[in-house]
């Protein structure tokens, strides 16, 4: 390849980040698995990385009685396990002067008041402090009287002369169902306005799904074949080797469609097949992100049955490892119609998708675990290369692929050697490891950073959120309604789901491609 210095042509890349300014992250429920797997190690990343603020301090809140020592041991074995392997020790030991310990029982409004006073004392400890995040790492039944609490104390008040320099951070599950959803936006807006709220989805935090702006957006080749006229479908699959493990209290309540569908997936589609923004701008892409929602087309009650299929795991192997049914998991009820596994097939009715299939799949104790996009383009529409018909040459493929290979693959038609006429499918491969040399960023980590930053872009806003809920909440209902109607059919662990799912797309003339 040419020297980039002697060819205007080839250009050098472009990266900013933005340091956030002095801050502090206040965690409720630090003692929880969220904090100890995912928020700790990734707060220690962008420690390790120089990315945090000069004047910063994290400081942990839940109900066991902790000093800022014992809290500090907890960090330290979190980060161990858990974060990059060529952390060092030192490093550690400075990261852990800024962990502290309040407890706090979250009903309690003196708690909160002794909050606020410790925090005006470490205020002072660190000069510059000024904006707060409160990150709410606890069940989310705890929402509405965490955020109450903080509310009537004062410390969401914002500073005049800064918008956002009190902000909070919730997880899914946002809701059960539309009207829960709603309600539960209704009490956080009671004390809080929208651009303080951060409804978190870590699925958005990955390289590859953010990287899909800049391959539409910022490449010319690409987005002029973004439409129906040369895109026949597109695929989306999610699909994990795990089963519920220790959460099947959860999963036993929110079932699959609720915990992948509702955010993930639907973030996804929404995100590859949005309309360009104006500007990279949150709200500019939340606006378009939102527009995308509410143009896929609702399902009947006669495409309930029909466009969307629910399974559940049994007994079966995965990697010659034997593993149990969904029904013999601890926790779940051996009669339970929650469902482990969804293939649905959806339609977006604009210009741009018009009659366009998207088909989404998802499940658990899948053959392997992969997150993968397929963009699969329309064949050609005539072959010069007799006796091959058009249906003899397999389409261009792009494979957007998320985990857990983060990567880029385009499927294409080649010459292999030897006859004249000898045409063979080859991928054009970009992989991160391979190209940069080193793991992408844990998802937490990028957005941790841009609460700090207060930046919108990778987080729900309320109206996307209660779209994609208007979607499914009848769905469920249906569900919930007719039980021995639309049960989950049962599909072997170590599969790729149920049978239900490839006729899905089989009936359409068309074939899973993961």
């Amino acid at each position: 390849m040419e020297d980039i210095a002697s060819n205007p042509f080839l250009r050098g890349g472009f990266c900013v980040e933005t340091r956030p300014a002095p801050c502090s992250l206040i965690i409720f429920g630090v003692s929880g698995d969220l904090s100890n797997r995912m928020l700790i190690p990734a707060l220690f990343n962008l420690f390790h990385k120089a990315l945090l603020p000069d004047s910063f301090f994290i400081l942990g809140c839940g109900r066991s009685q902790l000093s800022d020592d014992s809290f500090r041991q907890k960090v330290r074995e979190s980060c161990q396990k858990n974060s990059l392997p060529n952390s060092k020790l030192p490093q550690l030991e400075e990261f852990l002067k800024i962990c502290f310990y309040n407890r706090l029982d979250y009903a309690t409004p003196g708690d909160y008041q002794a909050l606020q006073e410790r925090l005006k004392q470490m205020d002072q400890q660190y000069p510059g402090v000024c904006d707060r995040i409160f990150y709410l790492a606890t069940p989310p039944g705890l929402y509405p009287k965490i955020v109450t609490q903080l509310g009537q104390s004062g410390l969401t008040k914002e500073a005049q002369d800064r918008p956002s320099s009190s902000r909070v951070v919730v997880e899914k599950p946002f809701g059960h169902d539309l009207q829960s959803a709603v309600e539960l936006n209704n009490e956080l807006l009671r004390y809080l306005h929208e651009h303080q709220i951060f409804r978190i989805d870590h699925y958005l935090g990955k390289e590859t799904v953010q990287n899909i702006l800049m391959l539409r957006f910022a490449n010319a080749i690409f987005e002029p074949l973004w439409n129906r006229r040369y895109i026949d479908h597109i695929q989306i699959t999610a699909a994990e080797t795990l089963g519920v493990e220790h959460r099947a209290g959860y999963f036993e309540q929110a079932g699959l469609l609720r915990d992948m569908f509702l955010n993930h997936l639907l973030e996804l589609l929404a995100v590859v097949a949005m309309e360009p923004p104006i500007s990279f701008d949150a709200n500019r892409i939340r606006d378009e992100k939102a527009k995308l929602l509410r143009s896929l087309r609702p399902f009947s009650a006669k495409e309930i049955g029909k466009n969307i299929v629910r399974g559940q795991y049994r007994a079966g192997q995965i990697n010659k490892v034997d593993y149990i049914g969904y029904r013999e998991e601890t926790g779940v009820a051996r009669d339970s119609l929650v469902e482990t596994f969804i293939a649905a097939k959806l339609y977006i009715d604009n210009w741009r998708w018009q009659g366009v299939p998207f088909y989404l799949r998802s499940g658990k104790r899948l053959a392997r675990q992969t997150t993968e996009i397929a963009i699969v383009f329309r064949p050609v529409p005539h072959s010069i290369f007799a006796p091959l018909s058009p249906g003899d040459l397999a389409p261009n493929v792009l494979f957007l692929n998320i985990q857990p290979k983060e990567g880029i693959s385009l499927m294409i038609q080649a010459k292999k050697p030897g006859p004249k006429i000898c045409l063979t499918p080859l991928a054009l491969e970009f992989s991160y490891r391979e190209i940069f040399g080193n793991e992408p960023p844990n998802a937490y980590e990028r957005l941790l950073l841009d609460c700090m930053l207060g930046d919108h872009t990778l987080f729900w806003r309320r109206d996307g959120m209660e779209t994609a809920w208007s979607l499914f909440t009848p769905v469920m209902e249906a569900w919930e309604k007719n039980p021995a109607q639309y049960q989950p059919a049962l599909y072997p662990a170590g599969s790729w789901g149920t049978a239900e799912a490839e006729n899905l797309i089989q009936a359409d003339g068309r074939y899973w491609l993961v």
